[in-house]
Formats: C-alpha cells, sequence, structure tokens
C-alpha cells in the first residue's frame, strides 16, 4: 500500500481510503440496501479486507444512514482501533449541538476519540462563513480538539466556492475532504496552476478527496453515447485522482471485499499514474 504525508498533521494515509457512504444509506448508487443482514456482514468483511491490506483511513458520518455507517464500521474496528485513523463529520450547526453529535458519533464508533472531525457541507454561503467565525461554531471545534476528543478538525465541500478559500486562509483547519474527480477538476487546474487543492497544500492542510468514481455520472455519460460499452472505467478514474501528487488520500465507498482488493491492486499498480499537468499541455 502507498501512503502520503497528510498534511502538517504528522501521520500518513494510505493514499485510498474506505468511504463509509455505503454501509449507511439505502441504495446507494443504486446497489445496496445497508439494511439487510448479508449486505452488513459483506461490510463488515470488507473492513477486514482493507486493513489486511494496509488501508489505514476510514471515513464516515452520521448522516450515512442515520449513524448505521458509523456503528457498522465501529463494530467493525473494534479490535484495530489503534492501528487507523477514524474520521467523521457533523453537519453546521450550533456549539451545543456540535458537541452532542459528536458525543453520539464516538459511542456509535465505540470510541473515546476521533482523527478527524469535520463540517459535513455540500456548499458553503458567505453567510456560513460568518456562522462560523462569530457564532462560536469554530471556536467550539478548537475547544474539542483542546480537549482531546479529535486530534484534527477541517471541513468537507462539494465544491471550491469562496467560502471554501476563506475556510482554508483562516489558520484553523488540519484538514480538507473535496470532491475531485475526471469530471468534477475544478479543486485543481493544472495549467495556471490554480485550485482549491494547491491552496489547501500551501496552507498545510491534509488533502482528502471524494467521489473519485463521480458518482456514476461518468459511467452514465458513456452509456449514453455508446449503449453497448461494457468497458469497465474503474482503473482509469482511480488512477486519474491518485496521479495528482497534490491528493493524500482518495476515499472509496467499497461494498465488499472484492471490490476492496480489485481498488488496492489499482493503487499499488504505479504504472497506471500518468502526469496530469503534461497531459493538459502537451497533447
Amino acid at each position: 500500500m502507498e501512503y502520503a504525508e497528510f498534511g502538517k498533521t504528522g501521520v500518513r494515509v494510505s493514499r485510498i481510503g474506505f468511504g463509509g457512504a455505503p454501509a449507511g444509506l439505502t441504495n446507494y448508487l443504486m446497489q445496496y440496501d445497508p439494511h439487510l443482514a448479508d449486505n452488513n456482514d459483506r461490510i463488515i468483511e470488507a473492513i477486514d479486507a482493507a486493513l489486511e491490506a494496509g488501508i489505514n483511513y476510514f471515513d464516515t458520518a452520521p448522516g450515512y444512514g442515520s449513524g448505521k455507517s458509523e456503528e457498522l464500521i465501529g463494530y467493525a474496528l473494534k479490535g484495530s482501533r489503534d492501528k487507523v485513523f477514524l474520521a467523521s463529520k457533523a453537519k453546521l450547526c450550533p456549539p451545543d449541538e456540535l458537541r452532542r453529535s459528536l458525543e453520539q458519533s464516538l459511542k456509535r464508533l465505540q470510541t473515546d476519540r476521533l482523527d478527524f472531525f469535520q463540517f459535513h457541507g455540500t456548499s458553503y454561503s458567505d453567510a456560513d462563513v460568518r456562522r462560523v467565525r462569530e457564532e462560536g461554531i469554530l471556536e467550539q471545534m478548537i475547544r474539542l480538539k483542546e480537549e482531546g476528543l479529535v486530534r484534527f478538525i477541517g471541513f468537507t465541500s462539494e465544491d471550491s466556492n469562496r467560502a471554501v478559500y476563506d475556510f482554508i486562509q483562516c489558520g484553523q483547519f488540519d484538514i480538507m475532504q473535496i470532491c475531485y474527480n475526471i469530471c468534477m477538476q475544478h479543486p485543481y487546474d493544472p495549467n495556471r496552476p490554480f485550485g482549491s487543492i494547491l491552496e489547501a497544500e500551501k496552507a498545510g492542510l491534509g488533502i482528502a478527496v471524494m467521489r473519485a468514481f463521480t458518482s456514476g455520472v461518468f459511467q452514465r455519460w458513456m452509456a449514453m453515447v455508446h449503449p453497448d460499452n461494457q468497458f469497465d472505467y474503474t482503473e482509469a478514474l482511480i488512477q486519474f485522482v491518485l496521479s495528482n501528487p497534490h491528493v493524500d488520500v482518495a476515499l472509496i465507498g467499497m461494498r465488499n471485499a472484492d471490490e476492496v482488493r480489485k481498488n488496492v491492486a489499482i493503487c499499488d499498480n504505479l504504472s497506471g499514474r500518468v502526469d496530469i499537468g503534461r497531459m493538459f499541455t502537451y497533447y
């Protein structure tokens, strides 16, 4: 397994991380129901396979099935907690609610601390930035860190608007989780170069990316263009993300041990990497 320094946190994370959304969301990408016992067993087997392969970053959230994902991951990692980095989230909410959300997550995950605790957002407005700064929300995040309930704090976002840059530049966050894939390349433009990924790296934040598989957008697009096309784009999509040297860890939802082993093999195949900058400027 390949590992990377996670910003200035001082920890080394596996280049692919275990995304916990499929463990909680019904019909995630129309292929999974976490409320079926057999599927729960497969998730636990997937986590065991991830541990065996050297994956050490596990990402979840209360919003993944109203805590179902956290419960499954907490159960599966109970004997391996000190060997992994555990990340969860809370919605942007008042300070007291933020603390309660964390406490509930810790209980479901059967642990006394999180390694990474993040605001769970899709997009932030300027008003959200003011709330975080002026209503004690960021102060509460820092306090939870000082109390040892979390080691590092951060935020997640689907886009790279001005609010994301404000969060990066405030100097208080340790990590950023951003949407980045072959269809959604807004966080990194190698031609300028420009983007939230580069700004976060300059600020010393660890960089996790989500939706490497484009949430199925790319695959549906290819199916519309050529309905008979049966090509498996998994390797190309993963290698595109991992080819970006500014990406520390790519979070990938995995439902069973076979998917884990397949994705790990792709990660281990360094010959599949491309020079993204050269690809954009040369071809």
